[in-house]
């Protein structure tokens, strides 16, 4: 199938063609036609496979046919909530893209001066791409008038909701007109997900482009078992050894990204850290060099990496385990991308074991394991409690004991193999395949070293 087949007008498929699309993604295929029939949507899709263009291309051609009621009055017909800065203004750039110059766009999110925002909503744009707190931030200071949005769409709805803006969710769609179409996008589908969906969508299509909380079929994992003070040496080394060229690299902190960011420095590689607390024009530049190739690891939290679009990225590296195991979905998805195979390497420690398991249950297998010959894990050491330390392996500062308080002994400290009374294992020569089982590290069935 063409997009020609689909509906779209033809200066929406030139759009298309001059980016180089000619065969639309199956969410794509699915929701344009539905979008455009004016339906409400419910599409569960994962980040990689369209999605954007799947409701930016039939919500411009709607916004097209339809002539303002006002009589041509400059507002806001279309509003796009995303969760993060970046995903925003990836969006607003499609916007841009394929519906060329006489569609007005605009996007709000935190972190920028507020002054130019108010500017550039004073222009009149008819679609604007917001984050929901600097959202409602300019409807407590009536510099926005949301009276007018035709079209609503939630993008990364279970992003949002993860991130606690559901309050925020519900206060802003309270101020929008009741009758409009309504479009939500999320990769996963939890029941808070549905409860929104309940609440806003009028009786909606429903598409769903990939099983709920599977993969992307074209990202091959690896897990390699390190010692939690071995792992930034091992990320070295596989960079090094070039078993990876260039990666995006996950952290579970922000003070854990910008440690690790330090200590690859010094190490010799090009490296670069984005997360919450670093100013916009700085995440700007740490994402051009790294799409440049002058940056050979973008080091991540969850939150800043949501909604980066990387073409072509061939690794992405979990040097800390996600606390959430749909996480690891989101992840690992920034990677496999438009029919490209990608690469996610995750390194576990001994205090991963259980968020490891969780990871496998939720993917309903488990994740081939190499251990990296000279990086062999201690049996010998204990777990520790992951809310206590940071990327660096150190006790976090803002977790430890009150003042006057003694340092509690970790609750759930266990071996590697679960806290059970067992046999040491013995020593899995170096390059076996070993999977996680009950705790401890075994080898699995039938599986060969990498």
């Amino acid at each position: 199938m063409s997009f020609s087949a689909l509906g779209l007008a033809p200066e929406l498929l030139r759009a298309v063609a001059a980016q180089g699309y000619t065969t639309p993604t199956p969410v794509q295929r699915e929701a344009i036609p539905l979008v455009l029939a004016g339906r409400d949507l419910l599409a569960g899709a994962q980040t990689g496979t369209g999605k954007t263009a799947a409701f930016v291309l039939p919500m411009l051609q709607r916004l097209a046919a339809a002539e303002p009621r006002d009589g041509g009055r400059p507002r806001i017909r279309a509003l796009i909530l995303t969760p993060t800065r970046e995903l925003a203004m990836q969006v607003e750039e499609s916007v841009r893209v394929y519906g060329g110059g006489p569609r007005r766009s605009t996007t709000i999110y935190g972190g920028v001066g507020f002054p130019g925002q108010v500017n550039a909503l004073r222009r009149g744009p008819e679609i604007v791409v917001a984050t929901p707190g600097r959202l409602l931030d300019h409807t407590r200071q009536r510099t926005i008038d949301l009276s007018g949005v035709e079209i609503l769409v939630l993008d990364e709805a279970d992003r949002m909701l993860d991130m606690g803006f559901i309050r925020d969710i519900r206060s802003i769609i309270a101020l929008l007109p009741a009758r409009r179409q309504n479009l939500l996008f999320s990769a996963t589908f939890s029941k808070e997900i549905r409860t929104l969906a309940e609440g806003m969508l009028n009786q909606p299509a429903s598409v769903q482009v990939t099983p709920p909380n599977t993969p992307i079929e074209l990202v091959r994992q690896v897990v390699h078992p390190v010692d939690r003070s071995r792992k930034r040496e091992l990320l070295s080394h596989l960079v090094r050894t070039h078993a990876i060229e260039q990666a995006l690299v996950f952290t579970r902190t922000k003070h854990g990204a910008n440690k690790l960011a330090e200590q690859l420095w010094q190490d010799g590689i090009a490296t670069a850290a984005i997360h919450g607390n670093k100013s916009q024009p700085q995440r700007v530049r740490a994402l051009n060099d790294f799409k440049a190739g002058k940056v050979t690891l973008l080091i991540a939290t969850e939150v800043a990496a949501r909604g980066i679009d990387i073409e072509e990225l061939p690794h992405v590296v979990n040097f800390e385990l996600p606390m959430v195991p749909s996480d690891y979905l989101h992840r690992i998805g920034r990677t496999g991308r438009a029919g490209i195979e990608g690469d996610a390497i995750s390194l576990v420690c001994v205090d991963e074991a259980p968020m490891l398991r969780d990871i496998e249950r939720l993917l309903g297998r488990p994740v081939p394991t190499e251990v990296i010959p000279g990086f062999e894990p201690d049996r010998s050491i204990r777990a520790e409690p992951i809310r206590l330390r940071t990327a660096g392996g150190g006790p976090r500062r803002d977790h430890g004991p009150r003042r006057g308080q003694p340092a509690a002994k970790p609750a759930n400290a266990r071996r590697w193999d679960g806290g059970r009374p067992t046999r040491r294992p013995q020593r899995q020569p170096a390059g076996a395949s070993i999977g996680n089982r009950g705790g401890e590290w075994t080898r699995l069935p039938g599986e060969r070293g990498r």
